[in-house]
C-alpha cells in the first residue's frame, strides 16, 4: 500500500492511497483458499473444488469484499499513524469513479483513491481562575409557600352544582361557536367546555361576559384576540362567540389539615409546606444556575478563537434551519412574520448560532476530556428512566415502546448523555472560577433575556 499526503491545510487533510492489484489478488486467493473447504458446489467433493473454478464462481463477489476491507483498513491506518481526531466521517474518492472500482474488482489494475478528512481543532484550555461569575440567590419567602398552598387547594377543591347566576370562582360548562366576520374559524367551536370565572385562562373579555349567566341561558360574547396570539391568523381579530351555559358549579370547602396533606404523599401539613418550599427553592436555584451558566458560556465564547470544522457547522446549521422552518410552517408564518428581512438574513443569523454552538461544544468537550469528566452508567440509567416517565405521562400506555426506543437507539442514548456531561463540565469550571453570590428579588431572578443558549457538546 502506497500512501501520500496531498493536502494539509487548516483542518483539511487528504491522502492518496494506491493498493496494488498484486496485493488485492493475494488477498483474494487467501479468501478463496479459506472458502475451499467450506463451500459446496455440485459435481465436486468438499475441499476438492479447483481454485480456478472457485474464482470463476465467487471471485467477483469475494473481490468486492476484499476491496472494501482493504479501503477500510487503509483508512484506519492513516488515522492511527497520524493520530488524527476526526470531525466527521472520511470521504473517499476513487480514481476513475465506478469504473476504477470495477477494474480493481476484476483484478485488472491497481485501486487508487483519495481519503478526504476534516480533523478537530487543537484547543488549549485556559485557566478557570480568571473567570468571574455572579450567582443570584433568593430564599423562598413564606408568602410564596402560602400562595402555592392556595393553588393546591384550588386544584383540589370540589365543585357543587348551583342555581342562580355565575360569579367569580364559579365553574361554567358551556357550548360555544365563534365567528370572525360571520365566518366560522378552525378551533372556534366546542362542547362541554369548563370555564373557571376569574382564572384568566381564556382571551380577555371572555370570562367577564359570562358573569351573571344562568344554566340554560345563551349569550353572544364580543371579544378581540390579543395581537400576540399564538395563532397568527387570529391575532388582533375581533370575534363573536355564541355561548350556551349548560351547568353552573360553585366551589366547595377544603379543610387544611393533615388529611389534606396526605393526598400529596406526606403525613402532616408541616411536611407539605416543607415540600412546597423545597420545590420552589429548587426552581429558584435552577433559574440561578441557568443564568450564571449563560454568562459563563458567553465568556467562554469570547475567550476562545480557533477554526471550526465545516462539517460540524453545516450539520448544526441544518438542524437549526429545519427546526425553525418546521415551527414557522406550523405557525403559518412567513419569514418576515418570524422577524427576518429575507431568507439571506435568516441564514446569516442561524449560521452565527450554529458557529457558537459548535465552538462552545468543542470547548466544553475539551475541558471535559482534560478534566476526565464521565457520566456513569448509573447516572445515565436514571436519566433514561426519567425520560421514559416523561414520555409515558404524555403518551399513556407507551412505556414499553419508549424503553425499546432507548434500548435500540444509540443516538437517543447520546442525546440523554450529552446534557448530563455538559452540566458536569460546567460544575468543573464553576468550581475553579471566582463566584460571587448576589441576593436578588424574585422578579430579577426570573427575568431572562432572549440570548442564544448552545446545544450540549458530544461527550
Amino acid at each position: 500500500m502506497q500512501v501520500t499526503e496531498t493536502l494539509s491545510e487548516g483542518l483539511k487533510r487528504a491522502f492518496k492511497v494506491v493498493l496494488p492489484v498484486e496485493d488485492l489478488s493475494k488477498r483474494l486467493d487467501a479468501e478463496l483458499n479459506e472458502m475451499k473447504d467450506k463451500v459446496q458446489i455440485r459435481g465436486f467433493r468438499a475441499g476438492k473444488v479447483p481454485m480456478s473454478h472457485l474464482k470463476k464462481v465467487y471471485g467477483k463477489q469475494v473481490m468486492a469484499d476484499v476491496v472494501q476491507k482493504a479501503v477500510n483498513e487503509a483508512n484506519q491506518k492513516i488515522i492511527e499513524d497520524n493520530s488524527l481526531k476526526l470531525a466527521a466521517e472520511p470521504k473517499i474518492d476513487v480514481d476513475g469513479g465506478d469504473a476504477g472500482v470495477e477494474k480493481a474488482i476484476a483484478a485488472e489494475g491497481d485501486l487508487a483513491f483519495t481519503i478526504n478528512l476534516e480533523v478537530m481543532p487543537k484547543i488549549e484550555v485556559q485557566p478557570f481562575g480568571g473567570i468571574e461569575l455572579e450567582r443570584q440567590t433568593l430564599s423562598v419567602p413564606d408568602s410564596e409557600v402560602d400562595d402555592a398552598l392556595k393553588s393546591l387547594v384550588d386544584n383540589a377543591r370540589p365543585y357543587v352544582e348551583k342555581d342562580g347566576e355565575a360569579a367569580d370562582g364559579d365553574k361554567v360548562t358551556i357550548d360555544f361557536a365563534g365567528k370572525i366576520d360571520d365566518v366560522a374559524f378552525e378551533g372556534g367551536t366546542g362542547t362541554d367546555m369548563e370555564v373557571l370565572l376569574g382564572s384568566g385562562t381564556f382571551i380577555p373579555g371572555f370570562e367577564e361576559q359570562l358573569k351573571g349567566i344562568k344554566a340554560g341561558e345563551s349569550r353572544q360574547l364580543n371579544v378581540t384576540f390579543p395581537d400576540e396570539y399564538q395563532a397568527p391568523n387570529l391575532a388582533g381579530k375581533a370575534a363573536v362567540f355564541d355561548v350556551t351555559a349548560k351547568k353552573l358549579e360553585a366551589p366547595g370547602e377544603v379543610t387544611l389539615d393533615d388529611e389534606f396533606a396526605k393526598k400529596f404523599g406526606v403525613q402532616t401539613m408541616d411536611e407539605l409546606k416543607t415540600t412546597i418550599r423545597a420545590d420552589i427553592q429548587r426552581q429558584y436555584d435552577n433559574a440561578s444556575r441557568q443564568k450564571m451558566k449563560r454568562v459563563l458560556l458567553d465568556k467562554l465564547d469570547k475567550s476562545y478563537a480557533f477554526e471550526l470544522p465545516t462539517s460540524l457547522v453545516e450539520h448544526e446549521f441544518n438542524g437549526i434551519w429545519n427546526q425553525a422552518e418546521q415551527e414557522r410552517k406550523q405557525a403559518n408564518q412567513t419569514l418576515e412574520q418570524a422577524g427576518f428581512a429575507d431568507e439571506e438574513a435568516a441564514r446569516k443569523e442561524f449560521s452565527t448560532i450554529a458557529e457558537r454552538r459548535v465552538r462552545l461544544g468543542l470547548i466544553l468537550a475539551q475541558i471535559g476530556e482534560d478534566s476526565k469528566v464521565e457520566v456513569s452508567e448509573q447516572e445515565l440509567t436514571a436519566a433514561v428512566v426519567e425520560r421514559v416517565r416523561e414520555i409515558s405521562r404524555q403518551f399513556p400506555g407507551q412505556e414499553q415502546a419508549a424503553w425499546d426506543y432507548f434500548r435500540k437507539n444509540e443516538e437517543a442514548i447520546a442525546q440523554v448523555r450529552a446534557p448530563l456531561y455538559e452540566e458536569k463540565v460546567v460544575d468543573v469550571i464553576v468550581a475553579g472560577a471566582k463566584v460571587t453570590d448576589k441576593p436578588v428579588s424574585r422578579e430579577e431572578l426570573l427575568k431572562f433575556d432572549d440570548a442564544e443558549t448552545p446545544a450540549a457538546p458530544a461527550s
